[in-house]
């Protein structure tokens, strides 16, 4: 019996010794390297705000325009009852996070009384001259809990100096007016359209500027981030430098959507690289994300004739799967009507969107399932797989160095019918996956439901539905070992 117990003692030690080996092997367990480029922490923010809305407001509303031309009388802007609070009211209660306005268009008309120009709000009808829209919009946000950012067009139709040297002095002194006096500002917008004709101070003639030079972008950045140096703004172009335009207006960035890219420059209009916009580039050397602007209308402006014609909430629950769905953040333009609010129509469609999202997104059928990993971390706790399912943004499952393919299961508490799948990888340490699979058992077996590439910030992959208690994701192919954050189904 003594002997017994000996072996008995003895084998119980060897156990313990065992387990503690292991458990201090696991604490020992270092975090997953980066992978460069990585965001920075203003780009993570904006990562996760995903859905802001364009507003195209300005004396093109009037003129029924697009592109005003730069001599319209400031006479014609009258709007009869601007509501900024009903703009940010129908925005957030569809989940929108910001607001981007028009400040200046290419037409050059001001929506803030400008002491730089005379084409301006002030030389209008609209509260005897006194009225200043970007001060109305910036103060409703504010209330609201939203963001503000600003559009000011480079390209100014109506300024007789532009091409010339003065008049990026002018344009700069716009912009300082902008960020000194309706900041904070989370973006600023450079549109990609510079140069072409215009009254240009009554010349009307065609104008043309080098688009690699002109600006001094670089310059003009610096200027503005010491006017504004925390929180920090994130500036919009075709190639950046911090967000990147998503090469179309369609609504929809690349099933694979890489946020690195190697911008050649900083300019916006650089021609040739719609599709490099569209997918990013998987070993660019900066993070510059996508950002995919569409408009709720067929234009930017309100149009009367386009009162029949918008976007219907199955169409914008499509556009979001096509642009948060693929890990860009999406831009919605919703525009004005002539007396300063949304009109009802837009109105109708936005709230349709919303109850389309809460009825097919609402509901996480994987919140706190069990996760089964093929390969966990140093075998450590703190990376495995139930990190996907815990619902912390600053957790997740990762593999150990050199294992770029693994997969894991997610087991539901029964049969449930399935048909959207929600992944995010932790690009805090960057961009890594390639390519992934989707599985649901079926039976014995394993059915395919998906072939995809990139995940990135976020990634929804709109499956035929199945039912099923099991998802199976098998990561193919990474650039190192994969870390994801978080999945959901639905």
């Amino acid at each position: 019996m003594k002997k017994w117990r000996i072996i008995w003692l003895n084998y119980a030690a060897t156990v313990f010794c065992n387990v503690l080996f292991f458990q201090l092997q696991a604490q020992n367990v270092k975090e997953p390297a980066p992978v460069y480029p990585v965001p920075t922490e203003a780009q993570l923010k904006w990562h996760e705000m995903e859905m802001n809305a364009f507003i195209h407001f300005t004396i093109n509303t009037f003129t029924d325009k697009e592109w005003g031309y730069g001599d319209e009388n400031p006479a014609l802007f009258n709007p009869s009852g601007v509501d900024a609070p009903q703009w940010v009211a129908e925005l957030k209660n569809a989940g929108f996070k910001g607001l981007i306005l028009t400040a200046k268009h290419h037409d050059g008309f001001a929506l803030w009384p400008s002491k730089y120009t005379s084409h301006s709000i002030k030389n209008s009808p609209y509260k005897n001259g006194k009225g200043d829209i970007v001060k109305e919009l910036s103060d409703a946000v504010k209330k609201g809990g939203l963001k503000l950012g600003l559009y000011l067009s480079p390209w100014d139709r109506n300024h007789a100096d532009y091409g010339t040297g003065s008049y990026i002095t002018y344009y700069r002194k716009q912009l300082s007016e902008l960020v000194k006096n309706y900041g904070p500002l989370f973006e600023i917008w450079f549109d990609g359209a510079n140069g072409g004709d215009g009254f240009y101070g009554g010349r009307r003639e065609a104008r043309k500027i080098n688009g690699a030079t002109y600006y001094n972008w670089p310059a003009t950045i610096r200027m503005v981030d010491s006017i504004q140096p925390k929180p920090q703004i994130l500036f919009f172009s075709d190639a950046g430098p911090d967000i990147r335009w998503v090469g179309n207006e369609e609504g929809h960035v690349g099933k694979t959507n890489w946020n690195n890219i190697t911008p050649d420059t900083l300019y916006a209009g650089k021609s040739g690289i719609n599709s490099l916009l569209n997918t990013g580039s998987e070993n660019g050397t900066q993070w510059i994300p996508a950002e995919t602007d569409v408009s709720i209308r067929s234009g930017w402006f309100y149009h009367t004739r386009e009162d029949a014609k918008v976007k219907t909430p199955e169409k914008l629950f499509d556009i979001y799967l096509s642009s948060v769905g693929r890990g860009s953040t999406l831009l919605l333009n919703i525009p004005p009507d002539r007396t300063g609010r949304f009109h009802e129509n837009d109105v109708a469609s936005l709230r349709g969107f919303k109850e389309l999202l809460n009825r097919r997104l609402g509901t996480n059928l994987a919140k706190k399932s069990k996760v089964t990993a093929s390969n966990t971390r140093g075998k450590n706790p703190r990376f495995a797989g139930s990190a996907m399912t815990d619902g912390n943004k600053e957790t997740y499952w990762a593999t150990d160095d050199g294992v770029t393919s693994a997969s894991f299961e997610i087991e539901l508490d029964n049969q449930k019918t399935v048909q959207y799948i929600l992944l995010q990888e932790y690009i805090r340490l960057g961009q890594r996956v390639k390519s992934f699979t989707i599985e649901a058992l079926q039976g014995s077996d394993w059915k395919l439901l998906a072939e995809e590439t990139t995940i990135g910030y976020k990634r929804i992959v709109n499956v035929t539905p199945v039912t099923t208690q099991k998802i199976r994701v098998t990561i193919t192919a990474s650039k190192a070992c994969p870390l994801i954050s978080n999945v959901e189904v639905f």
